[in-house]
């Protein structure tokens, strides 16, 4: 036995057709990638990786473009540079551009993300033990 089909009172209405082109989240104008990155003259020395942690030294100056101001208001505090291409929806390249421009500028300044050892000291590890056990 199959179940019964259900009748429409109303016909059902057809969506908005949309016209082609990119779907969401994706960038409309490939080309302002390179405006944004920048003319590529200059000799680039960073070496920034997806955990490296990003700090603002300064306040945004007046000939900032919009993404370096946006940038150093989000970095006051510590963020890594794939959080930055995250909140900025900008590739990680054109970020590692344009962050080595503005570490060349002594605007921003880069850290390396803290490596935790593989292994505890003993002794630590011992000290820890011992104050739970008086508990």
């Amino acid at each position: 036995m199959t179940p019964p089909q259900r009748q429409r009172r109303q016909p059902r209405e057809q969506p908005p057709s949309r016209p082609p082109g990119p779907g969401p989240g994706k960038q409309k104008n490939p080309e302002r990638l390179f405006v944004v990155a920048g003319p590529d003259g200059g000799e680039r020395d960073g070496d920034l990786d997806l955990v490296a942690l990003i700090v603002a030294r300064a306040d945004p100056p007046p000939a900032a473009t919009p993404e370096q101001s946006a940038l150093l208001r989000l970095t006051m505090t510590p963020l890594s540079v794939a959080e930055l291409s995250a909140y900025l929806n900008l590739p990680f390249s054109v970020i590692t551009v344009l962050l080595t421009d503005m570490l060349a500028a002594g605007l921003v300044t880069a850290r390396a993300p803290i490596v935790r050892q593989t292994v505890a000291d003993r002794s630590i590890l011992e000290a820890v033990m011992h104050g739970l056990q008086r508990l």
